[in-house]
């Protein structure tokens, strides 16, 4: 279907499905910016269920004002047919989130019960979410397949490795995940080095939001060492956490700059801590407090005088979300031959786990997809705790997969953050309750047979 450079002469189209995301507008900004040299988009087709009418349009409409103020030609239009948005796509941006924010909060708010970590992807709460999406993400791969057999999903909806996992496993679609973390560090390390980000390079390896920089080369120049120095390294585990020595104390031992994501196993109990204080004060979880800003994001969106990006949208989180991922499209589409990281199948690039297990590797992206690059053994340092989490990450999608509740089980079971059975059971109870609307494979499982 893409012949790059120019491709067919009706331009391509990106097809979004979460259309009405608050993050719309950071990845048409990206569009924007890349629509003349690089990447000739002329449909964008947005997409969301009728719940979010309301959102959709509103998005739909800055979309229009943003690209006529760009002077481009490129049509948006907005609905809540899925077929028909898929329908000759070139390229599928993921960004759903099934149950919106409210479920979002009931996965954070649950684990806090048992002193568990409430996270929006990591642990019990990201298991949640997973159970809701991977359904979802795998009907729709499937309609990718019959309508646009050629091509590429771009999957940036959480937890994206295991959505991901769940895709490639279970469907025949083109499919690369995404996350911001990788690009974040990576720009983040380039500002402390004080260098100019396209000659820092950053070799990651690990799992979506379980992922290391091993090592950093600036002009060919191995400078690991001194940015595990910077305070900018040490201040992302702090917060929240342990300071000063404890945190140093694990990067000089590691070697390595562990992902943000990482603190929630490093510095487990004091998050948990820190999250229920923030709950006793008012100040909500996390979900509570991103509803507050989308509110306030929302109410600048439907502003018909607004016609850009707007600045309130950093507080959202996601940050280079839209450089990540309109970059990665077009190294596929111009065949590039550019290295990315993504969220792919390894194929032996890390021989510790599955061919078949995704994961959060430097790739090579070219007209033929993302390949990951041999990353040899993992270090016994982390080795253990990838390959617990990859388990997990497996049995999570079974589960969600067959809608089986003893799978569910032993993935929770599973989960390095989960201390033993009987809480492993009360959480899977209370996550199958508050999400039961959304698991109705899981409720013809659980229901009770009738006598024959």
């Amino acid at each position: 279907m893409l012949t790059g450079h120019g491709g067919r002469s009706e331009g391509l189209k990106l097809s979004v499905i979460g259309g009405g995301s608050s993050y719309t507008p950071e990845l048409v900004d990206g569009v924007i910016r890349r629509a003349r040299d690089e990447l000739p988009i002329r449909r964008i087709a947005l997409v969301d269920i009728p719940e979010g009418r309301e959102k959709l349009d509103i998005v739909a409409g800055l979309a229009r004002r943003m690209i006529e103020r760009a002077g481009l030609d490129i049509e948006v239009s907005a609905g809540f047919d899925r077929e028909s948005a898929l329908a000759g796509a070139d390229f599928v941006v993921t960004q759903f989130r099934v149950g919106g924010l409210a479920a979002r909060a009931q996965d954070e708010r649950i684990p806090m019960k048992y002193n568990v970590i409430g996270q929006e992807t990591t642990g019990p709460g990201g298991f949640a979410k997973a159970l809701r999406t991977i359904p979802v993400a795998i009907e729709i791969a499937h309609d990718v397949e019959r309508l646009a057999p050629g091509a590429w999903i771009i999957n940036f909806t959480n937890p994206s490795g295991i959505v991901t996992e769940a895709v490639t496993r279970h469907t025949g679609a083109r499919c690369i995940g995404l996350c911001n973390v990788p690009i974040s560090m990576q720009r983040a390390i380039a500002a402390g080095l004080g260098a100019d980000p396209r000659f820092v390079k950053v070799e990651f390896v690990g799992l979506n939001h379980l992922s290391w920089a091993r090592r950093v080369t600036t002009h060919g120049q191995d400078v690991t060492r001194a940015v595990l120095q910077h305070d900018a390294v040490r201040q992302q585990f702090e917060r929240g956490g342990p300071q000063g020595p404890e945190v140093r104390g694990i990067l000089d031992a590691l070697g390595m700059i562990p992902s943000y994501y990482l603190r929630y196993y490093y510095f487990h109990d004091a998050l948990v801590e820190e999250e229920k204080r923030h709950v006793r004060e008012g100040r909500g979880t996390r979900a509570e407090q991103v509803m507050a800003i989308e509110k306030e994001l929302f109410r600048r969106y439907a502003d018909p005088g607004l016609s850009e990006k707007p600045a309130e949208l950093s507080q959202r989180g996601g940050a280079w979300y839209s450089e990540a991922a309109l970059a990665c499209i077009s190294a596929i589409y111009n065949d590039r031959d550019e290295v990315h990281v993504l969220d792919i199948p390894s194929r032996g690039a890390v021989p510790d786990l599955p061919d078949d297990a995704v994961v959060e590797v430097n790739c090579l992206v070219n007209g033929t997809g993302a390949h990951p690059l041999a990353q040899g053994p993992l270090s016994d340092s982390i080795k253990g705790l990838v390959q617990h989490v990859k388990a997990y990450e497996r049995l999570t999608v079974e589960a969600a997969v067959k809608g089986d509740p003893d799978t569910a089980f032993l993935a929770l079971l599973s989960h390095p953050l989960v201390p033993d059975a009987c809480t492993a059971r009360s959480l899977l109870e209370d996550i199958l309750q508050a999400s039961s609307q959304y698991l109705p494979a899981f409720d013809k499982t659980l229901r009770p047979k009738k006598d024959l």
